[in-house]
């Protein structure tokens, strides 16, 4: 009995090897849940206004009108949306319902018009209406395609401003003159994009301006004029800026041309590929961008010892810096990458420099109000 168990125990396998073969699957876990966020943070920062196929989406869906305006609902059908047309891995999941109401509208016309009398009852107003509808439809998509191919050539001319400012070869003069002029086309075309997605103010009075401002604020190109604007003012010649120009650039050029010219001859030979491409790494080159912002900040900072110091701009960048931090479209990449970097210096000060902890302590409190 004795050399049966001592057979056993030495069979069975040792408490650090069992911890050695599930090591890997929980880290395959964690990165697989870090994907999936960094996904879904791509999916909420996803501009849905500007893609026609999400009208054309959410139009053919039924809602019961109760929750018609509820968020959860929205953003439920938003992150399908994405997973479908954007990024097929993205993992959405099941939405609870009282209902099976949630179908396309295509699918459940054949049930839901079996009533021959409301069929002639509405015939007639849809015969009346139709043409109005089409007059009506053709003029604004005409004047939305008008302004969203002005919004294109603004982004095309930043791109190519930036990059032939980032070629180490063009003279000097040059090279800053295609800096400043990337920039202010920045502030152009962000000043643009508000128009189009929040027009002009309803009303000039106090309570009119308030609610429009608070619709500005909430979008990402106020984010990209902020920037442009702490930048285009500085006698800092910062090309390092212009990579998150570049990225923005690109991103809303790959989607223009995706949307409008997906049967054109020279964008299916050319440019679907880098177009899809880019489409599929939008998380990547937010989480690049991030990066790239907060190490601007840094660079600020070591500029003040220098004799092209600029104390205004690097307060405003850090304040800006801020409100990327807590911002909802890019909350998720600067958190992250925030995360990365407190990791490293809390490290650093606790092995070397201890009596900095409350300070840093201190900052990070205002840092997370």
């Amino acid at each position: 009995m004795i050399t049966t168990l001592k057979v056993e125990e030495a069979n069975r396998p040792s408490a650090s090897a069992r911890t050695f073969t599930l090591t890997p699957e929980r880290k395959m876990g964690e990165t697989n849940e870090e994907t999936q966020r960094l996904k879904r943070i791509a999916a909420a920062a996803y501009d849905y206004d500007n893609d026609s196929r999400w009208n054309d989406y959410w139009s053919s869906i039924l809602i019961p009108p109760n929750l018609v305006s509820r968020s959860d609902v929205i953003d439920h059908f938003k992150r399908k949306f994405y997973q479908r047309y954007i990024d097929p891995d993205l993992v959405v999941e099941t939405m609870c319902t009282g209902s099976s109401l949630f179908q396309p509208a295509l699918q459940l016309a054949p049930s839901l018009l079996t009533n021959d009398q409301t069929q002639a009852q509405s015939s007639g107003s849809i015969t009346r209406n139709s043409a109005m509808l089409a007059t009506t439809d053709s003029i604004s998509n005409s004047s939305r395609w008008d302004r969203h191919m002005v919004l294109f050539s603004l982004n095309a001319w930043v791109l190519i401003v930036a990059l032939f400012a980032m070629i180490p070869m063009v003279p000097r003069n040059l090279s800053h003159r295609a800096y400043r002029l990337s920039i202010m086309g920045t502030a152009c075309s962000s000043l643009f994009s508000l128009f189009i997605k929040c027009g002009m103010p309803r009303a000039f009075d106090m309570q009119g301006l308030e609610v429009y401002f608070q619709a500005v604020v909430a979008t990402k190109a106020f984010i990209y004029f902020i920037y442009s604007v702490t930048f285009v003012a500085s006698n800092l010649c910062l090309k390092f800026a212009l990579i998150p120009i570049i990225f923005g650039a690109v991103e809303q050029i790959a989607k223009f041309l995706r949307r409008t010219f997906p049967q054109s001859f020279l964008y299916r030979k050319w440019l679907a590929r880098p177009c899809a491409w880019v489409e599929s790494h939008t998380t990547t080159l937010s989480l690049l961008s991030s990066n790239v912002e907060i190490a601007l900040g840094f660079l600020l900072i070591i500029s003040l010892f220098t004799w092209q110091r600029n104390f205004v701009q690097t307060f405003m960048y850090w304040q800006l810096l801020k409100l990327m931090y807590h911002f909802p479209m890019t909350a998720g990449f600067h958190q992250s990458a925030w995360a990365k970097v407190g990791r490293k210096v809390n490290l650093f000060v606790r092995r070397f420099l201890p009596f900095l902890k409350p300070s840093l302590s201190a900052a990070q409190g205002w840092w997370t109000r």
